[in-house]
């Protein structure tokens, strides 16, 4: 049995992780559908509304994907990761206003340029947890994405 190139790997999986945030270069998404490219056309207002009674904000949607990206990373680099509260940002993010969605967006960028690192820095995919640890990357935040996605279509039509 062949085995995949881990530099082909790791090359495929910064293109899908582009895609996912920043620009669309035709691997799964509509153009004009990244992460980045999506969160530019939302006002403080739009990310402050919840599409249901019981539903998230979009601002906490972006929030919980860069913090799952920060865990990510730290569980990684930090020897005594002390574990991640998934529950807080969906109990405490709602409205913001333009200062505080601003720096939500920034943290994302943030985020995504650090697992970014983490992938160039890594030597190799030593083990089939590194690899699906990787691919949860781009499948968590592209679900996330379509979850902001549909709840930006659910907000402007409603």
């Amino acid at each position: 049995m062949s085995q995949i190139d881990p530099n082909h790997f790791t090359a495929a999986l910064k293109a899908l992780l582009h895609e996912t945030f920043y620009k669309v270069d035709g691997h799964f998404l509509d153009r004009g559908d990244s992460l980045f490219e999506t969160l530019a056309q939302v006002s403080a207002a739009e990310a402050s509304l919840p599409v249901g009674g019981r539903c998230a904000t979009l601002a906490a949607q972006v929030k919980h994907t860069a913090y799952y990206l920060e865990v990510v990373v730290d569980s990684i680099q930090t020897v005594d990761f002390p574990g991640a509260d998934w529950g807080l940002i969906w109990q405490t993010v709602s409205a913001v206003d333009e200062a505080e969605w601003a720096a939500i967006q920034a943290e994302m960028h943030k985020q995504y340029e650090r697992i970014i690192a983490l992938i160039d820095g890594a030597p190799a995919w030593p083990t089939e947890a590194h690899l699906a640890g990787a691919i949860a990357v781009v499948a968590h935040s592209a679900y996330h994405l379509g979850e902001i996605r549909q709840a930006l279509c659910t907000l402007k039509n409603g």
